[in-house]
C-alpha cells in the first residue's frame, strides 16, 4: 500500500481540474462574484454546451456551487468548503498565473457586460420616471415604505397609542418596539382590537379615559394620538395627560384634521369641531407643557374622501 495514498490522489484530482485553461478562467471569474451560464459565455467567448460541461466538473469535485433565482442559475466558487489543501493548491496555482493576460481580458469582458446591465437599469428608471409611482404602488403597495420607517424607531420603546380604536395601528407598531399599550373608552373598540392583536405578545390593552389614563407617570416614551383630538371636549387636557405618562424627552405624536367647511362629514364622524388650525394646535400642544412643537401637512392619498391631514409633534420637556 502506498504511503500517503488519500493525500496524493487529492493531489492529482486538484491538478486534473486545475490543469484545464477554461476550468481556471471559470474559477478566477466566479472567485469574485456569482454569475449565469449566459454571462459566462459572453465573457468566455465559448459556447454554452462547453461552458456547461466545465461547470459540471468542476461543481462534481466541489469547487463551484449553484443556486436557482427563477428560471436561471447562479454559479460561484465554493472556496470555503473546499479542505485545506485545495485551498493551498488554488492559491499557488492563482498565483503562478496571474500574469496570464487573458484573465485581464475575461475581467474587461465582464465589466462591461455589468456595466452595460447597469445602463439598461438607468435607463428603464429614466422611462419610468412619469409613471414610477404608480406603477411601484401598483407593483408592491404602499405598506412596505411604511415598515421601513418604522423599522428606523428605538426597539427598546415603549409606545402609547391613546384612543386605539380596533387596534390598526397598535398591531403595525407592534413588530417594531419593545411594547404597545392600546387605550380606549370604547368596549366594542377594544374587542375588535383584542381580535385583531391575539397573536402578538408585546401588546396590552386597556379601557379608560383619555383624560385620565390608567398609565404611571413617565411609563411611555412616546404617546399617539391619530384622529382623536376632534372627539374630545377639552384636548388641552388630553394633551397634558399624554404628556404626564411620556419621559423626559418623550413624544407625543398627533395626526388630525385640518380645517374644513364640510359639516356632513362632521356629523357622519361623529366629531366635536370642524379641524385645527396649525397655529392652534401648536398652542394647545404650548398649553398643555410641551415643547419644540412642529406641525405640518400631511399630502393627502389618491381616492381619500374625507378632509386633509396634519402631523404635530410636541416633546417632553427635560425637567
Amino acid at each position: 500500500m502506498v504511503k500517503n495514498a488519500p493525500v496524493i490522489r487529492s493531489v492529482v484530482s486538484w491538478m486534473s481540474v486545475l490543469s484545464d485553461p477554461t476550468r481556471l478562467r471559470l474559477l478566477r471569474l466566479l472567485e469574485r462574484r456569482e454569475l449565469g451560464v449566459g454571462d459566462l459565455c459572453g465573457v468566455l467567448q465559448m459556447p454554452q454546451s462547453s461552458v456547461s460541461r466545465h461547470l459540471k466538473v468542476l461543481e462534481s469535485q466541489g469547487w463551484v456551487r449553484h443556486r436557482r433565482e427563477g428560471t436561471s442559475h447562479l454559479y460561484g466558487m465554493a472556496e470555503d468548503a473546499l479542505d485545506n489543501g485545495a485551498k493551498r493548491f488554488w492559491h499557488l496555482t492563482r498565483e503562478q498565473s496571474a500574469d496570464w493576460s487573458t484573465f485581464d481580458q475575461d475581467r474587461l469582458r465582464l465589466e462591461r457586460r455589468l456595466r452595460d446591465r447597469q445602463e439598461n437599469s438607468r435607463a428603464f428608471f429614466a422611462g419610468a420616471a412619469g409613471q414610477w409611482d404608480k406603477m411601484r404602488s401598483e407593483l408592491f403597495g404602499s405598506s412596505f415604505s411604511m415598515a421601513a420607517m418604522l423599522a428606523l424607531l428605538p426597539d427598546a420603546m415603549t409606545v402609547a397609542d391613546l384612543g386605539c380604536g380596533t387596534g390598526l395601528t397598535t398591531a403595525e407598531l407592534a413588530p417594531y418596539v419593545l411594547r404597545v399599550i392600546g387605550i380606549d373608552q370604547s368596549q366594542p373598540m377594544l374587542s375588535a382590537a383584542r381580535s385583531r392583536t391575539r397573536r402578538l405578545g408585546n401588546i396590552e390593552l386597556k379601557k379608560g379615559d383619555l383624560e385620565a389614563l390608567p398609565l404611571d407617570d413617565d411609563s411611555c416614551d412616546a404617546a399617539l394620538l391619530l384622529l382623536v383630538l376632534g372627539y374630545v371636549q377639552d384636548p388641552v387636557v388630553v394633551l397634558t395627560e399624554a404628556k404626564r405618562i411620556v419621559k423626559e424627552g418623550g413624544r407625543v405624536v398627533v395626526v388630525d384634521l385640518l380645517p374644513h367647511d364640510r359639516d356632513d362629514f362632521r356629523s357622519l364622524s361623529g366629531q366635536q369641531g370642524m379641524g385645527f388650525e396649525p397655529t392652534r394646535l401648536t398652542e394647545l400642544f404650548r398649553d398643555a407643557g410641551l415643547r419644540d412643537i412642529t406641525t405640518r401637512p400631511l399630502p393627502p392619498q389618491p381616492d381619500t374622501k374625507g378632509p386633509a391631514l396634519q402631523l404635530a409633534v410636541g416633546k417632553s420637556p427635560n425637567s
